[in-house]
This record gives structure tokens, C-alpha cells and sequence, in this order.
């Protein structure tokens, strides 16, 4: 979500009229933006939970998500040019059902999901920080480092940051740096026999759990390494021609997927499966044991520090100010769209967001030590599949909305129908591996919105009289 809102210039009859966003990305830029916005943490922290579900063909849940992500992007690829507007699932949510409730579900659940990605972010900040300096720090301390981190989030938040495109760039190519690096090590390993690929294609389960729930439960963990595609569709209105948008989403989503299979085999040929289970760092583990003469270990915390402070910072911005944006619907308590004189940053939505994340990473480390980052990575994926899985209904009631542009990309009918089987199957019980923990966190979010909404309700039956409704659901980026 951007945090830029519209100014208005007079026409010539006197009246105001809304200005449009600056046009500035063509093809090569927004194409580093869509891939910078898939890469980060999900593939250097989970690529070992993901292994340790199904053994040395991790790769194989890898893929699945890259499809399943595929065939919702085809969603997206169509809504994106039918209504060019930069306001995501929500929009098309209530363009396709018109229920103000319902959009405002949608809505708060991919502002959690936000909040819940920059905590797994936050948590893998800390993991790397301590790793990279060598210290002997428990999991206590490693949450204590987690929530300062946070901290300073709230602190950059507070003082006004715009999303830069080419600084996203910039973060962009650091990221791939680093998954190239594991690559290239990777393949070294390999060439001089201090790594086994056979182990490729090897399934191993845990206990009695059988190949299929194991793989389910696989991909439903790394489909959190394949979102962010969507939040591009955010970008459209600064988009120079948004008819380029199937073509580039496509594109950056099979650049990604590449890479992350790449890395997948690359890191269980080199690595234990028992390693990189255990590890909050599994791609460090990678460097270590394929370059153990190079002090490339040394600067690979940091390399992947940088990857995932941009997404925690990027969906931290992102979750205060799509609660900025429904407060001034009047669907949240106005409190929330409070700003800051004069830097003008929605201060009480973004101390608001950075507590809920304290609460979470407290939580779960309190709750489930040992997999705090699956846990808060699993909860993203559910909450993603849930808004993924309107969204493709949407499409197929939007096919008779004449309104939109008549020139849209049209994705093949029958995607629609397989994204919304896959997206619901992935959320059920049989795709969670830590059985009730991510239904209770998903829960918990949903439960603090509907109660915002419920008082908000209230409030405004009882003293102004009006109804709690989205004015312009167009204006929630």
C-alpha cells in the first residue's frame, strides 16, 4: 500500500478535480519493484522449515507455491487493468459483493497480514544480528532484539518515510546478491564434492505424517515466500502504461520462482536436513559449509539483514496506513487518523500496529520458541490464501461489470475456478504445521478489527446518526 494521497488542482470551470499520480515506471523498473517485492523473508528463513517437512525435495512444495501464486497473479492480472486504481483486494472485493463489511474484512486481514510478515521480519532481523556478530543470546534475548528493531521501525515510520521506488531498487538488488550468492556457493559445493545432490530427491516425513499432508503443509509455509506480487498493483496509477502489467507480473513471478528453486536444491544438497531444521539461518549455513575458507559467512548476516528490514519497514508502512485510510472512510474510530503536525505520519495508527507486532512476537516466543518464525510466516500465508481466494471469486462476478476498461487483460475462466479450490484447501487444518496456533493468531487479528468496526458502529448510529460505511474504497492506498 502507498501512503500518498491525492491533492486537487481547479479546472478551467472553476470546480476541482482530482490529480493523478506521477507516471514514472516503465517496464525494467517496475519489474525490479515486483521482484524485490516477492524476494525477502520467506526464502532466507524458511527454506529450512520447508525442507524439514517433506527432506531433501524441498524444492517440491517451492513450486507448488510459485503455481498456486501463479494462477491468483492471473486474478490480479485482470482486476489490475480492468479498474487501473491503486486500491487491491478491497476495491474488487466491493465492487464484486457491494457489502461494506465484507470489504472491510478483506481489508483488515491484509493489514494484518502485514503486521504479521513484519514481525517474522523483525524476528529474522534479530536471528541474523546475532549470528552476524557471534553473540550467545537466547531465544529471550533474541526477542528483546526483535521488538527493538520494531522500534525503530515505528521511529523511521513516525518521522515520514515515503516508499522509494528506486530505493526499493537498491534493497532489491541487495537481496538478489545474496540468493545468488547461495546459488553460486552452492554450485561450488557441489563441484567439489563437499556437497550431495542425491539428497534432492529424497522424501523424508515427520512421525507418521503422510507424503501428501507433509507437502500441503510444505507449501501452504512456503507460499509466504511467493506473496507480494499483489501489492504491485498499488503501483498502477504511477505506472507509465498499465496494459505492460500481465506481462511484467508474469515475469517477475517466474524470476522468483527460478531463484527459489535454485536455492531450494541448492541449500538441502549442501547442507544436513537436520541443520537446516534447527537453523533460523539457513541460507548462512549454506555459505559455511560451501565456502568454509571464504569470510563470506561474515557478511551474509548482514546481506540478508537488509532484505528483510525493507520488508518489515515496507509492510509496517503499509498496515498503518491502510488503517489511516479506514479511519478517514469512518469504518475505523477517527483516532486512528490522527497525524502528526508536521510531519503529517498517522502517529496513532502507526504506535497502534507496532504493539499489536510486540504483542505477537511476545506471544509466540512465550508460546512456541522453537518456531516463532514459522508460526508468524504461516499466519501471513493464511491470512493471504483467505483475501487470495475472494479475489478470485471476485473476477468471475466482475466478468459481468461492464464499468471497468473495456481493453483488460482476461485470464483464462478456468484459473479463477482452480485459485479458489487451491487458495481454500491451503487454508484448512490439514495445511497448518503447528496445528491451532495460526487460526488462533489469524483470529485474534480479524477479532481486534470486527471489535474497531462494532464500536465505530456504534458511535456513529448513536451520535451523528449515519451509517458506517466505505465512501471511497477507491482512496483506502
Amino acid at each position: 500500500m502507498s501512503d500518498k494521497e491525492p491533492t486537487t488542482t481547479i479546472d478551467p470551470g472553476g470546480g476541482h478535480q482530482p490529480e493523478t499520480l506521477k507516471r514514472v515506471m516503465g517496464p525494467k523498473l517496475l519489474l525490479l519493484f515486483i521482484v524485490g517485492d516477492i524476494l525477502g523473508t520467506g526464502v532466507y528463513a524458511l527454506t529450512g522449515k520447508v525442507a524439514g517437512q517433506v527432506g531433501g525435495a524441498g524444492w517440491a512444495p517451492v513450486i507448488l507455491a510459485f503455481l498456486i501464486a501463479l494462477i491468483t497473479a492471473f486474478s490480479y492480472m485482470e482486476l489490475v487493468t480492468k479498474y487501473p486504481q491503486a486500491a487491491g483486494a478491497a476495491l474488487y472485493t466491493h465492487k464484486a459483493f457491494g457489502i461494506h463489511f465484507v470489504t472491510f474484512l478483506v481489508a483488515f486481514a491484509v493489514l494484518s497480514s502485514g503486521i504479521t510478515s513484519a514481525s517474522t521480519a523483525s524476528n529474522v532481523f534479530a536471528a541474523n544480528l546475532v549470528a552476524g556478530f557471534g553473540w550467545d543470546v537466547s531465544g529471550t534475548g533474541v526477542m528483546w532484539i526483535a521488538l527493538a528493531f520494531l522500534t525503530l521501525i515505528a521511529l523511521i515510520n513516525l518521522r515520514g518515510v515515503g516508499e522509494s521506488v528506486w530505493f526499493n531498487v537498491v534493497l532489491t538488488l541487495i537481496e538478489l546478491s545474496g540468493l545468488l550468492l547461495v546459488i553460486v556457493v552452492g554450485f561450488f559445493a557441489l563441484g567439489s564434492g563437499d556437497a550431495d545432490f542425491s539428497r534432492v530427491m529424497i522424501f523424508e516425513t515427520e512421525g507418521d505424517k503422510s507424503v501428501f499432508l507433509a507437502v500441503t503443509g510444505a507449501t501452504a509455509l512456503a507460499f509466504f515466500s511467493m506473496v507480494g506480487f499483489e501489492d504491485s498493483v498499488n503501483m498502477v496509477e504511477e505506472t507509465k502504461d498499465p496494459r505492460i502489467f500481465p506481462k511484467i507480473m508474469l515475469s517477475g513471478l517466474t524470476i522468483t520462482g527460478i531463484i527459489y528453486v535454485l536455492v531450494s536444491l541448492v541449500t538441502v544438497a549442501a547442507v544436513p536436513i537436520g541443520v537446516l531444521t534447527e537453523s533460523e539461518t539457513p541460507l548462512l549455513e549454506v555459505v559455511r559449509e560451501g565456502a568454509p575458507g571464504l569470510p563470506i559467512d561474515t557478511i551474509f548476516p548482514f546481506m540478508t539483514m537488509f532484505a528483510v528490514a525493507n520488508s518489515a519497514l515496507i509492510n509496517m508502512l503499509m498496515a498503518s496506513r491502510l488503517l489511516y485510510g479506514m479511519a478517514k472512510q469512518n469504518v475505523l474510530p477517527p483516532v486512528f487518523a490522527k497525524v502528526l503536525a508536521g510531519r503529517r505520519s498517522p502517529w496513532v495508527s502507526i504506535i497502534f500496529t507496532t504493539l499489536i507486532a510486540f504483542a505477537l512476537i511476545f506471544f509466540v516466543t512465550t508460546i512456541l520458541p522453537e518456531t516463532v518464525t514459522a508460526s508468524l510466516g504461516g499466519t501471513t500465508s493464511l491470512l493471504l490464501l483467505a483475501v487470495f481466494a475472494v479475489v478470485n471469486v471476485a473476477v468471475l462476478i466482475l466478468r459481468k461489470d461492464k464499468s471497468g476498461n473495456a481493453e483488460h487483460f482476461k485470464a483464462p475462466t478456468i484459473l479463477p475456478w482452480i485459485g479458489v479450490v487451491t487458495c481454500v484447501f491451503l487454508v484448512g487444518p490439514w495445511a497448518r504445521l503447528d496445528e491451532l496456533i495460526q487460526y488462533q493468531i489469524a483470529a485474534a487479528l480479524v477479532g481486534i478489527g470486527v471489535v474497531l468496526w462494532a464500536v465505530t458502529w456504534f458511535w456513529n448510529r448513536s451520535t451523528k446518526g449515519t451509517s458506517t460505511r466505505f465512501r471511497n474504497p477507491e482512496e483506502l492506498s
